[in-house]
């Protein structure tokens, strides 16, 4: 028997709770693990609460990361004793996730950890850093270098704008913070940022073109907010987009990209390939080491991860949420 955060929908209820279940429960997947930590993030709280339809199917588990050791292993890419991780690929939406003492896991989504990793540090890095650090290396392959100017990080008080702002600053980047939490501005300065300000100034409707200043964008906001960066990005300059804490819309014109040349870029950080995943948490290892997520990082358990979830949706939480699943 484990436990796990189970969500069930019916036609009078929706719930998320502490659930015992047998391992017999569990998907017919690939590779048995045994689940160490996992992670809160942004979607996790939608789907707890019920808030968006995020959850494909039910019953569901929670949880869109893990990290843990391999019990049971039908590929011959993984043996028991094994230290894995897992993050993306619909955990939580479409399969059973990762806020669980055991996970059944598809083998194609499972990767070895990287050694230097530890379980704790590749959570509390998770998708939201992972999704950071793929930003950042496609501004990298971009031309995008420290000497170029100033990096905007949009949403710089959430999961990936927080793991950004220091991958970018130990990489020696200028970085600007956009927020709407000015009260967390130091917060945001021992991360590395250099200067922050208030996100209304670029969530309100602006003009096609602004004042070159950006020398690359990290934005997880989308709508106005990613509209105006493109906006005011230097001409040959870089725009990561991968989210939309505003919005789904984009109401821009093509004028940064005709005029400057200016390349927005969709992280895709969902369904990466094997390759590419493990380039990026080997970056993670060199660029976003455990001390730099100390102050941005704070542990859970289980029964407290489900009391965290709806803080999400009203910015009550800044940086990374480890949830230790056996505490």
């Amino acid at each position: 028997m484990f436990k796990a955060i189970y969500i069930n929908k019916d036609d009078q209820d929706y719930t998320a709770q502490i659930t015992e279940l047998d391992e017999s429960a569990l998907p017919d997947e690939d590779v048995l693990i045994a689940v160490e930590y996992s992670t809160l993030n942004y979607k996790d709280a939608l789907g707890i609460t019920g808030k968006s339809p995020v959850v494909r199917q039910f019953p569901m588990v929670a949880g869109i990361d893990l990290a843990g050791t391999v019990l049971e292993s039908r590929s011959e890419r993984f043996s028991a004793g094994d230290k894995v991780l897992v993050n993306g690929w619909g955990l939580g939406e479409q399969y059973w996730g990762g806020l669980s003492q055991k996970a059944r896991i598809n083998a194609d989504f499972v990767q070895k950890m990287p050694a230097g990793l530890s379980s704790q540090h590749a959570m509390a890095v998770g998708t939201a850093g992972y999704t950071a650090m793929l930003c950042v290396m496609a501004l990298e392959s971009q031309g995008v270098t420290p000497d170029k100017g100033e990096v905007l990080v949009t949403g710089a008080n959430g999961g990936v704008g927080t793991t950004a702002i220091a991958i970018l600053a130990n990489l020696g980047y200028e970085v600007v913070a956009s927020t709407g939490r000015l009260e967390q501005a130091d917060t945001l300065k021992a991360l590395g940022a250099k200067e922050v300000v208030d996100r209304a100034t670029l969530s309100e409707p602006g003009r096609p073109l602004a004042k070159e200043r950006w020398a690359g964008v990290v934005d997880s906001v989308g709508s106005h907010t990613l509209a105006n960066a493109c906006a005011a990005t230097q001409s040959e300059g870089a725009v990561a987009a991968c989210g939309l804490a505003q919005g789904m819309d984009f109401p821009a014109t093509v004028a940064p990209f005709i005029l400057r040349g200016v390349k927005l870029m969709g992280i895709n950080s969902v369904t990466q390939t094997l390759a590419v995943r493990e380039k990026a948490w080997a970056r993670v290892i060199k660029d976003l080491p455990e001390s730099s997520l100390s102050t941005i990082t704070k542990q859970v358990t289980l029964a407290e991860a489900l009391e965290v979830a709806p803080q999400f949706l009203s910015g009550q939480v800044q940086g990374r949420i480890v949830v230790d699943v056996n505490a």
